[in-house]
């Protein structure tokens, strides 16, 4: 692999940012690096890559950085609507970033899995289901560490499982190829094998609108040829729909209905059907993971794992013995009679539902962060139903409350606040959150961490909010 000659410019330097670069300039690519964070900020990167011939351009993103550039590479958390980026497209440039670069590149056949919510879940039980069957496996994407650092190492006959997410999948769409790989990007890319589990509103606050997220989820099937593979979410009426519109083969999975080719549950078994085989996988009450949704990525898992090459033995082994993934409904310990859970990941109401879905003990609930521009009135609704207290804590905090007491108000015109069947607690920081959690459960409780918001108003990612949650509650002391 050689891109001597050719020049790159990057824009952000985080974790994709920084290993694409590398991975650029080791390759003998000219590389300019743009942040919008300072040196101070960005010391961690930097040192990284120290030693490599690399260009930086921090503090912001000056138009020159794109001169005599061959293609622009942007991170997920950069939109397309940015002006650096406008104005690459204004001058013809490609546009492009790590994940799609590695598509293109990998030598080995990839999974790709999206939806609004169950990636991350989903992507590690394939990932575990292939390693069982004793086949080479990497797992990356929007997922632990990016795989461009490795895809030298990547053999064709390993598998590759991804997690993919909308603003990954923006720049599958035709046109967005960089240093004329795949006849310079006239195509779009697609997995062979992908998927879209559900689509659900998410990311409004960065998607223009509804229309627009979905599009940018159907590029993970849309690019597909006549053999490959598409999974799709069954009970989910989006996902669904989008069979219509794939160009290869479709199998679906669901909870409520016997596909003809997919998984499915029948009498409590994860049953799979796949042309003329149909095996019984386990029951559900020998599943782990906590939840009916995790038994939609059981199912889900089960379908893509089958075409990538499990067996049956493989996904049973990993479906009746997996117990999650770090931030999704994570028993972080027991003190004085009370469960602490950590579902950091739940960055929507949709994820909070479907958290409070998932226990029958009494719930004192830690809802807050920033909002996305989501709908709060089924939050509100399964709060009322589920929660014994609320203790809201970040920017979202008055707007969740707005949005619970408001539920049920007969007058819809009035302002008056109905009256509620549980104690609101109002906390300015996680750290005050927790303390009042913890003084107000009683043994028998489950205090759940499901914010329902992002972490960007407190920390830096979802990630973080979440292990600092844990060390705090480890912290406690039992009465």
């Amino acid at each position: 692999m050689d891109f001597a000659g050719k020049r790159a410019t990057i824009i952000g330097l985080a974790r994709e940012g920084t290993a694409l670069a590398r991975f650029l300039a080791e390759h003998g690519a000219q590389v300019t690096v743009s942040d919008l964070k300072g040196a101070g900020e960005l010391a961690e990167s930097i040192a990284a890559l120290e030693g490599l011939p690399i260009r930086y351009a921090l503090g912001g993103h000056p138009s020159e950085i794109l001169d005599g550039a061959d293609v622009l590479f942007i991170s997920p958390g950069v939109p397309l609507e940015a002006p650096i980026v406008a104005e690459a497209r204004r001058r013809g440039m490609p546009i492009s970033s790590e994940t799609r670069l590695f598509v293109e590149l990998c030598p080995a056949p990839i999974v790709g899995i999206t939806g609004s919510s169950g990636k991350t879940t989903t992507v590690s039980l394939v990932g575990e289901m292939l390693k069982a069957e004793g086949l080479r496996t990497w797992v990356g994407g929007n997922i632990g560490q990016p795989l461009i650092g490795h895809l030298e190492e990547i053999e064709p006959d390993d598998k590759v499982v991804m997690e993919l997410s909308s603003f990954q999948l923006e720049l599958f769409a035709p046109g967005n190829s960089g240093f004329g790989i795949r006849d310079s990007g006239i195509e779009g890319i697609s997995p062979h094998i992908a998927a879209i589990l559900n689509i659900t509103p998410n990311h409004l606050d960065r998607h223009p609108s509804m229309e627009e997220y979905i599009e940018a989820k159907k590029n993970i099937v849309r690019h597909q040829g006549p053999k490959d593979v598409a999974v799709l979410g069954y009970d989910n009426p989006i996902s669904r729909a989008i069979a219509d519109e794939c160009p290869g083969r479709v199998l679906f999975f669901s909870q409520r209905t016997e596909v003809k080719r997919g998984a499915f549950l029948r009498d409590g078994e994860i049953t799979l059907r796949v042309g003329d085989r149909e095996e019984q996988i386990c029951s559900v009450d020998e599943i782990k993971l906590l939840g009916k949704h995790n038994v939609d990525n059981v199912l889900a898992a089960c379908a893509l794992a089958a075409m990538a090459g499990a067996s049956p033995s493989a996904m049973a082994q990993v479906a009746t013995t997996f117990e999650g993934v770090e931030h999704r409904l994570e028993l972080v310990r027991e003190l004085n009679g009370v469960r602490y859970y950590n579902d950091s990941i739940a960055t929507s109401p949709e994820r909070v539902v479907a958290a409070l879905q998932s226990f029958e003990a009494p719930i004192v609930l830690l809802a807050g962060g920033r909002d996305k521009h989501l709908p709060w009135d089924d939050f509100a609704r399964w709060v009322h139903r589920r929660v014994k207290h609320l203790v809201l804590f970040g920017e979202a905090a008055p707007l969740i409350e707005r949005a619970v007491r408001g539920y049920g108000t007969r007058d819809k015109e009035s302002e008056d606040l109905a009256p509620i069947p549980y104690a609101i607690h109002r906390c300015s920081t996680l750290e005050e959150a927790v303390k009042v959690a913890a003084s107000v459960s009683q043994p028998g409780d489950i205090v759940l961490l499901s914010p329902g918001g992002t972490s960007f108003d407190a920390f830096r990612d979802f990630a973080e909010r979440g292990r600092r949650f844990k060390e705090l509650v480890r912290k406690l002391r039992a009465s």
